[in-house]
Parts: structure tokens; sequence; C-alpha cells
């Protein structure tokens, strides 16, 4: 799969606030925020925690940047380390790349994870590791007390317990792993910066490849796909099924404490506000479900071809300041390419970007 361009990364300050992302949170901030408002008073402190943590990272790696613990061995290399309840990075190392099973869930569950989205980049999209370069895998388990997200921190993955009443732990859904892992591949490759529409399909594609993980792991063809985000990772007592659905935006989540579900399916109800860095969780929403109508009228396995399309969209054509519209005429041009014009896999990526109403 050879490339047509490879763009180098580099970034003055603005656009290194926006582009590398230095956290990219799995749990929007929008559900957090509900939490602190409606929830009991321990939700509310850990809701509070949670925010106050992330603000708290975010500055000191807007001030200090890359920590960079990770190197390039060159092939897979998984490293989980373990915070012990504490917010010092990475921790303790616990299991590395080849090592027996730990007696940890959390360990084994980001080890797998890894394992499973390296391998899908590697065997399907001739990927080595979130670099190309084989990066290694760098994941941080049990951070923080009681801490209600996970993240990628433009270097590495870090996961908290959560807090038991809301959120079960952030390695138990391995499209959440597979989510924060690719944020890494948009940093080395598009590097959308993470505002407005370009941040929404920045998340949009973490989505999109968190999803195939999970399908791929099953082996799933779009149909059978639930295309829920971090479904499993919801405590029992919570309405609802995730925190998003590629299927049916908007209908993940509808519950007292964490609050209804607010992502649109289509332009006409896109957010407009500044929240949530102009609504990139939220917005998302719009080029999740062009994905979702598109592999699925595609057909097969989703990874096979709307996949591909999206991959070679997002390492090869987008720019880091790209729209809706830009990236539905990209994906577009992409689809004709490998398989035709006027091929039925162009005219579903053109049908799905039409039913949500960017072209």
């Amino acid at each position: 799969m050879a490339r047509k361009k490879k763009k180098s990364v580099g970034f003055d300050c603005d656009h290194q606030l926006y582009s590398r992302c230095p956290i990219c949170c799995i749990v929007p901030p929008h559900i957090l925020e509900h939490v602190a408002v409606s929830g009991n008073p321990q939700q509310r402190e850990w809701a509070f925690r949670t925010l106050n943590v992330s603000a708290q990272f975010r500055g000191r790696r807007n001030a200090v940047g890359a920590v960079n613990f990770a190197v390039s061995p060159g092939q897979k290399r998984r490293t989980i380390f373990d915070a012990k309840n504490s917010e010092e990075l990475p921790g303790t190392l616990v299991r590395g790349e080849g090592d027996p099973p730990s007696n940890d869930v959390m360990v084994n569950e980001a080890y797998d994870g890894a394992g499973a989205t390296f391998d899908l980049f590697s065997e399907i999209f001739e990927r080595n590791s979130i670099d190309d370069k084989g990066l290694r895998l760098d994941s941080t388990v049990h951070y923080s007390v009681k801490y209600d997200n996970a993240f990628w921190n433009g270097d590495q993955m870090v996961y908290g317990d959560g807090d038991g009443e809301l959120f079960q732990r952030f390695t138990k859904s391995i499209d959440v792993i597979a989510h924060e892992l690719t944020h890494g591949v948009t940093q080395y490759e598009a590097a959308l910066i993470y505002f407005g529409e370009s941040g929404a399909l920045n998340e949009s594609f973490s989505d999109v490849f968190g999803s195939l993980v999970k399908q791929r792991v099953k082996n799933q063809t779009a149909e059978e796909a639930d295309w829920i985000i971090g479904e499993g990772l919801l405590a029992p007592n919570v309405k609802g099924v995730g925190i998003r659905s590629m299927k049916a935006p908007g209908t993940a989540y509808d519950d007292p404490t964490m609050g209804k579900d607010p992502q649109p399916a289509h332009m006409k109800d896109i957010f407009t506000g500044t929240e949530d860095n102009g609504g990139v969780h939220i917005n998302s929403g719009i080029p999740n479900y062009a994905f979702y109508l598109a592999a699925t009228e595609i057909g097969g396995f989703a990874w096979e071809k709307a996949g591909k399309i999206w991959y070679i969209t997002l390492r090869d054509r987008l720019r880091s300041k790209a729209n809706f519209k830009q990236a539905a005429k990209i994906t577009i041009t992409v689809a004709g390419e490998l398989y035709g014009e006027d091929s039925k896999e162009q005219e579903a990526v053109q049908n799905a970007w039409q039913k949500v109403g960017v072209i």
C-alpha cells in the first residue's frame, strides 16, 4: 500500500496545543461536567478530580512538551506500567513484550488491546506501529484514584480504574484502547487540529479504528457489529450502552447523572458552541455515522474496504485544518482510486456523506 506523500510533523505553539492533542481523553468533558452537577456528593468529587487531573496534566504537557518515554524498536513492543494510583508516569514496569500474563486483569487487557491495535494497522494497512517506525506501545494502568478516564498523552496510553458507580475499569473496552492509540496515528499523520470540525474528525478517526479493532477481534461484519464505543465501560446501574454510538449518534446513553448523549447525526443539528474544543466529541457523530453508512452499504468486513479508504485518507491526504466537506471529498476520491470511478464502494461513500448532510 504505497504512500502518495508523507507529511512532516512540525508544530508551532498553538498548532502543537491542538494538533498533537497533549491529552486526548475518551470520556468527553460534557459527561464529567454533568456528573459534577447532577451526581451524588461522592460522584461529584470523582468528576471534579478527573477534570482537575486532566487539566493539570495538560498544563504540564504544554509547559514541558513531549516526555518521550517510548523509543522505536522497529517491531511490536508492548510495555505495561503500574502507576499504583499515583499520578506519576510511567510508573513501575509490570509486563513487557512476550512476558506471561499478569494476575492483574487491567495489565492483561492493556497488553492485549495494544496488541490487537498494532495487528490491525500492521496486517491490514501495512503500518509499523503508531509512528510507522515501530514505536514502542507504552501503557500505564491504575492511574490516579478512581480516575474516570483513559487518554493518549502524545507518548503513551494511560488508564484510570473508574469509580465503580458510573464507569468501570478503562481497559475493559478494547475499542477504547484502540481509539486512544489511533490518536497517536493521527498525531504522526494528518495532525488534525483538535478544535472544531478538524478536531471532530480527529475524534471520529479514533472511533472508526477503535471500532474496527473490536470488529476484527470479534470477526464481525459491518452488519453484525454493534458500533458502540465503550461497550461494557458503563457501570450496570447507568442507563446506557456506551459513550457513543456510530450507528445511531445521540442514543448511547440517557442517564440522570451522566446526562443525555448530545451527538448529532446530521449537519442540520451540528453543535456550534465553544465547549469541548468546539464540539470535538459531540460533532464527531456526523462523520462517525457517515463511516457506518458507507461500511454497511459496502458490506463485508468493514476494515477491508471502508477502513482502507479512511486509512489512506488519514495517512496521505488530510491536512491539519481539514473540515467535514474536505474529508468527504477526499474519501470519495480515494474510494474511486482504489475501487474505480462509479464503483459501488465510491457510491457508498458518496451516499453516506450525502445522508449526513455534508455534501
